[in-house]
């Protein structure tokens, strides 16, 4: 048996008047990320600790957040509302997106089309149609009372579940696309390989057609969880006044109390809580990935 050796030349690092280029084609983006990311995210932490009226330096404001019930309550409905919109997206775009990736026919530019329709029109558009669906007076209490079926409108407006149906509705096109990109990455001749061997389309999808699309689902539970999140118009259309969540409560310290530093402490809040969930995303599909990279040189 004869070996063959290839000497690959080694790369070569970039040094001098290369690296000096390099970093020059990144200065304009790393000035625009300094500027309008940083400076604002610097004097937003500091102003935390600042009182709002004899602009001393204190820590009462996040104190006021810790033990302050009604800060904690609209954290952890933050937190809810977010992770039940990120579920709903991901589930109810699965299906959407397999077809998108996986049909060739004329009906695949029609669903696309369909799937980013709600794109075209205004967040506060779509809002405020779902709050005439879901109003006590609305489309679907109407109806059933017409037909008998309810005695007294049912509760669907102004509570979590107005919420995120709402922000499903506007989320939804998102997930559909980053999970439309991941199956497409799948080789579509592993789905037809196993199905000739006697799997049930069930199966398939269970054993094959799910493992892989993990990123896409990772990649859709953290774009729907940030976006609803950081919504404000939906909350606050369709929970009512009753239905905070930190986004109203940091308009709210804003414009009408004038405490900014509180605002400020409730924004870091919800941005720390966000880079949580998705340094957590990152590290799962990471871990995933050195787990199949294993997995791969044991069995080459």
């Amino acid at each position: 048996m004869s070996t063959i050796v290839l000497n690959l030349p080694a790369r070569k690092r970039l040094s001098g008047p290369g690296r000096s280029q390099s970093y020059l084609a990144l200065s304009p983006s790393f000035l625009v990320l300094l500027v309008f990311f940083a400076m604002p995210m610097g004097m937003m932490i500091g102003m935390s600790f600042v009182d709002a009226e004899t602009l001393a330096p204190t820590l009462a404001n996040y104190e006021r957040f810790f033990t302050d019930g009604l800060s904690l309550a609209g954290f952890c409905r933050t937190a809810i509302m977010s992770l039940l919109v990120a579920i709903c997206v991901t589930v109810l775009g699965y299906p959407v997106a397999h077809f998108l990736a996986r049909s060739k026919t004329r009906w695949r530019a029609v669903v696309f089309a369909l799937a980013l329709a709600p794109e075209l029109a205004g967040v506060v558009l779509r809002t405020y149609g779902w709050l005439i669906i879901l109003e006590d007076r609305g489309f679907i209490n109407d109806a059933l009372l017409y037909l008998g079926i309810i005695a007294s409108p049912l509760p669907l407006s102004k509570n979590l579940f107005a919420v995120v149906v709402g922000l499903t509705h506007v989320v939804l096109p998102f997930g559909i696309l980053s999970l439309t990109t991941s199956i497409q990455g799948i080789d579509a001749n592993l789905e037809k390989a196993a199905q000739m061997l006697g799997a049930s389309r069930t199966s398939v999808i269970r054993h094959i057609l799910l493992p892989l699309s993990v990123p896409g689902i990772v990649s859709s539970l953290l774009i729907s969880f940030t976006m609803a999140a950081s919504a404000y118009a939906t909350p606050a259309l369709l929970g009512g006044a009753g239905f905070k969540v930190l986004a109203t409560m940091i308009y709210e310290q804003v414009l009408f109390y004038i405490n900014w530093p509180f605002a400020s402490v409730m924004a870091i809040a919800l941005l720390l809580m966000m880079l949580g969930i998705s340094f957590l995303g990152v590290k799962y599909e990471s871990r995933r990935r050195g787990q199949r990279d294993a997995v791969k040189g044991a069995t080459s």
